[in-house]
């Protein structure tokens, strides 16, 4: 949001009434007078939001799979048990259901751009110091830091794309989504490699994420002080709504959105946390199954982009929903059976499956009419989906060490995704939490 939004939107109702006094009953309809370098101005703030969004977004998701991909290392290096790194790949959601409900509040108080600045700030001081932070205490507190900066990113981002682009919701969310794919999908196959070149101990592997963080901060910074909440080209249309909550929970639409967020949240972390770790125990190199990983990342780089501006188009995404549960399906299957004879293959069908994520951004954005719609519904399905996702990985980690394999770990992701279809294809209707919630 650029300073040219608040400063708009303060200016012009003064402008418009001292017009209309002036002119008195000609009946002559008040003229916006055009500021010298406002279209330039903004302009520049549109493309300066743009860069935010594409940097902060390739930030969400390394902190996690850079650490997947030396999951073995960590847990060697400082001690843990199954149970204990079940527990690590548990407080990404952990991390996002407590510090995400506080989005909306922070952004309305500092507003957005700041609040996205001091994120990405918070992810690049947690990652430098998580591997020298000595333990598995610190390291796990460290590591908080840097998911507390995502996780309030995480809620703002779909209401920053709203706001700034309401009537290219799909492209922007499918912009946003396909970096943030591939900086998942980056970090997980360049992790051990870079770990490798500077000296294979693991802390510089993981520390040298803090960089791409910390460049991500600059595109923010000329926009800290704003916190206007309307876009400069459209200071109508964030009318009434923005002002009168909604009483979320009412909602029909947000539970589904919320359980299916949940859900999918649950597979895709135990996918960046345990994946490479199955290939691993199924006879598979470390260096192959970091790229596997990354092989399952990178298939939302193209399908994050297309998917939204599909979902878009269509009054019921119920069916990109069907689609995305069956390939989840065949991906599990595939994995109890025979992990390392189709591991190629597995790794692409769990990708296609992963890409519930952009589509449950996007009808985030679909279904709130309004900016403050769209703050309260992401900030519920987000941090109410994230609660759900915690057991998941957790649980993931006891099963594998109670039962000495992943037959019944995969058993239970393979379950899981019946409901996530479920849910998802009852989110997918044509209608608004606004309607729902003020009934």
């Amino acid at each position: 949001m650029g300073l040219m939004a608040s400063e708009e939107t303060r200016t012009v109702p003064t402008r418009t009434a001292m017009s209309s006094a002036e002119r008195g009953t000609a009946g002559v309809p008040p003229v916006r007078a055009a500021k010298p370098g406002a279209d330039r101005t903004r302009a520049w703030t549109v493309r300066l939001v743009v860069v935010g969004i594409v940097l902060s977004a390739l930030n969400l998701r390394p902190a996690i799979t850079s650490l997947g991909a030396l999951l073995e290392e960590v847990r060697d290096g400082l001690g843990m048990s199954g149970s204990v790194a079940g527990l690590l790949t548990s407080v990404p959601p952990l991390c996002f259901a407590v510090f995400g409900v506080t989005a909306p509040r922070l952004a309305r108080r500092f507003g957005p751009a700041a609040v996205v600045c001091a994120g990405m700030a918070a992810i690049a001081a947690g990652l430098l110091i998580r591997p020298y932070a000595g333990g598995t205490a610190g390291f796990l507190a460290a590591s908080a830091l840097a998911l507390m900066g995502i996780a309030v990113s995480n809620v703002l981002m779909p209401v920053i794309v709203k706001r700034w682009f309401p009537d290219r919701v799909g492209s922007m969310t499918g912009l946003y989504s396909m970096a943030l794919a591939l900086g998942t999908s980056v970090a997980a196959a360049v992790t051990v490699p870079l770990t490798d070149a500077l000296g294979g101990g693991w802390q510089g592997g993981l520390a040298v994420w803090a960089a791409l963080a910390a460049a991500a901060v600059l595109p923010w910074l000329p926009l800290v002080r704003d916190r206007g909440t309307a876009r400069p080209q459209d200071p109508q249309r964030e009318a009434a709504p923005e002002h009168a909550p909604l009483r979320i929970t009412r909602s029909r639409t947000a539970w589904a959105l919320a359980v299916f967020f949940g859900l999918q949240a649950t597979g895709a972390y135990v996918t960046m946390g345990w994946m490479p770790q199955i290939f691993r125990d199924a006879g598979v190199p470390a260096g192959t199954a970091g790229v596997l990983l990354a092989v399952t990342m990178v298939m939302g780089v193209p399908l994050a982009f297309v998917i939204p501006r599909v979902a878009t188009r269509l009054p019921h995404q119920g069916p990109i929903v069907l689609v995305l549960g069956s390939c989840g399906l065949a991906g599990y299957a595939g994995l109890y059976l025979a992990p390392a004879g189709g591991a190629w293959a597995w790794a692409v069908l769990l990708g296609v499956s992963n890409c519930a994520f952009p589509l449950a951004l996007t009808m985030v954005g679909m279904r709130a009419r309004s900016g403050a719609g769209v703050a309260q519904l992401s900030a519920f399905a987000q941090s109410t989906g994230y609660l759900i996702s915690i057991p998941g990985p957790l649980l993931v980690g006891v099963l594998y060490q109670q039962s000495g394999g992943w037959g019944l770990p995969i058993a239970l992701m393979a379950a899981l995704m019946v409901p996530q279809t479920a849910v998802g294809f009852l989110a997918g209707r044509d209608r608004t939490v606004e309607d729902e919630a003020t009934r």
